[in-house]
């Protein structure tokens, strides 16, 4: 019995070493696909891929980002503050991000003053 319970942890190590190593890749996979399609005018598989990183790697800053450039993009304003507020704090002294939430932010309350 010792050798079956040796031989299953070692199987689910292995497994967690190979699925570890694998998702890495494929997580910048999508996020580069992504990319890629956003640059395109393809915001909606751009949404999609980055909602795949998510899945896999919610804690992913970039990924929460990404996403909500597509959703202002897309004119989905409510959706696009609450990535960029997610991304702000799995992400706090990201330039980037801090400079892509302030654009934001400007361009949001613009739209809200012409709302009204």
């Amino acid at each position: 019995m010792n050798k079956h319970l040796i031989f299953l942890f070692l199987t689910i190590f292995l497994s967690l070493l190979v699925f570890h190593g694998c998702s890495r890749p494929l997580v910048d996979d999508q996020l580069h696909f992504g990319i890629d399609a956003a640059q395109k005018d393809l915001w909606d598989e751009a949404i999609f891929r980055w909602k795949k990183v998510l899945e896999t790697t919610p804690a992913s800053a970039a990924a929460h980002n990404n996403l909500a450039v597509a959703y202002e993009k897309k004119g989905l304003w409510e959706e696009a503050k609450k990535e960029y507020e997610i991304a702000l704090r799995l992400s706090p002294e990201n330039s980037y991000i801090k400079s892509n939430y302030q654009n934001f932010k400007n361009h949001y309350e613009r739209k809200k003053d012409e709302e009204i």
